[in-house]
């Protein structure tokens, strides 16, 4: 029996990798393009392509080689991750238009697009809700609200085409430390770990495999849609570091700033 096979972009980084390796383990033959070169490059059923999505020719081929069942558009530059603005901006807008142009040519008419909740800069008081109105105020959430645009005009003009865009918040796993590694390192030392007032604000956070079944759902989705990710539970900023505190064994405490 012929295993599925999806196109994953930006599965050479971190979330995109988790799917990755989550695809290749439910059976699918999964290709990756990235910039970056594929760590996992030769496992098999896994086709590694080191390449830019912004090279339309290069998608052409890619899409005419295989029969992509779907996409799963993971590929992203972060702000903080380069300096040249326009290559962020061209990466993260025009590369998404570029992507489902080449699906929509090759007949491939269903794509999973990870998008973000950087879409919104101050906090609401509540969960955010697929009905409150972005208003990013930073390049990297300007462009991910750009690139959700671009795909709903693609959809507008050809409905057959279903896009399911998740707005997922910040994703962690084991491996995946970045900033929180100086949380980390503070708590491993028993320093002082800070929150803003009392420390009663809630910030979520998704762990990598929820997303990844969520991803593996929107397979099985027959239309196209707009949907938040998260926990109906967060708790409050203090109320996480103390629970890391408390399973690190560690002496530090969590301290307020005005």
């Amino acid at each position: 029996m012929q295993k599925q096979e999806v196109l994953v972009t930006g599965a050479s980084g971190f979330f995109g990798g988790v799917l990755k390796r989550r695809l290749l383990e439910e059976g699918f033959a999964v290709t990756n393009i990235d910039l970056v070169r594929d760590e996992d490059a030769g496992a098999e059923g896994l086709t590694s392509v080191q390449g830019d999505i912004r090279d339309a020719g290069l998608l052409a081929r890619m899409f005419a080689e295989h029969k992509f069942e779907a996409v799963f558009h993971c590929a992203a530059m972060l702000a903080h991750d380069v300096k040249d603005e326009t290559l962020l901006w061209t990466s993260n807008v025009d590369g998404t238009r570029l992507v489902a142009e080449a699906a929509l040519a090759a007949g491939v008419t269903k794509m999973v697009n990870i998008s973000s909740n950087c879409l919104w800069a101050e906090g609401f008081g509540r969960p955010v809700t697929e009905e409150d109105v972005p208003a990013p105020v930073e390049l990297y959430g300007r462009s991910k609200l750009q690139a959700e645009r671009e795909l709903a005009a693609i959809v507008e003009r050809r409905p057959e085409f279903k896009v399911v865009t998740l707005r997922c918040p910040t994703i962690i796993d084991s491996g995946r430390l970045g900033l929180l590694a100086i949380l980390f390192e503070f708590i491993e030392d028993g320093k002082k770990v800070w929150v803003v007032g009392d420390g009663s604000s809630r910030y979520q956070f998704i762990y990598a495999q929820d997303l990844a079944t969520a991803c593996l759902l929107c397979l099985q989705y027959e239309a196209s849609n707009l949907f938040h990710i998260g926990s109906e539970d967060v708790p409050t900023m203090r109320g996480m570091y103390e629970s890391v505190i408390r399973a690190a064994g560690s002496r530090a405490r969590v301290a307020s700033l005005p």
